[in-house]
């Protein structure tokens, strides 16, 4: 079955930086768009960054040179790199991708940035 585990989330001090890691497997991962949403305390859940099968990337406004998604189809797995991080980015990150007509989450992983 379709499995999606993120990693790499914890306490970090804005301006500082944290890479995320989401390991996939039970689909063919290179051939799948692979998304980061994130969901703050009392917000709703909103795309950060996606990644399609051709390695084109999209990212909300918000995090646009600050963020990078990234991909390594070898390692079934998809990156987020997020520098200059800011209280606001406070949140639980989580990985999603669709396969068929479902779309699959993983657990998250906590984000928290201490001004």
């Amino acid at each position: 079955q379709v499995q999606l585990v993120e990693s790499g989330g914890g306490l970090v001090q804005a301006g500082g930086s944290l890479r995320l890691s989401c390991a996939a497997s039970g689909f063919i991962f290179n051939i799948n768009a692979m998304g980061w949403y994130r969901q703050a305390p009392g917000k709703q859940r909103e795309l950060v960054a996606r990644i399609t099968s051709a390695r084109s990337t999209t990212y909300a406004d918000s995090v646009k040179g600050r963020f990078t998604i990234s991909r390594d189809n070898a390692k079934n797995t998809v990156y987020l790199q997020m520098n200059s991080l800011k209280p606001e980015d406070t949140a639980a990150y989580y990985c999603s991708t669709k396969v068929d007509v479902m779309d699959y989450w993983g657990k998250g992983t906590l984000v928290t940035v201490s001004s």
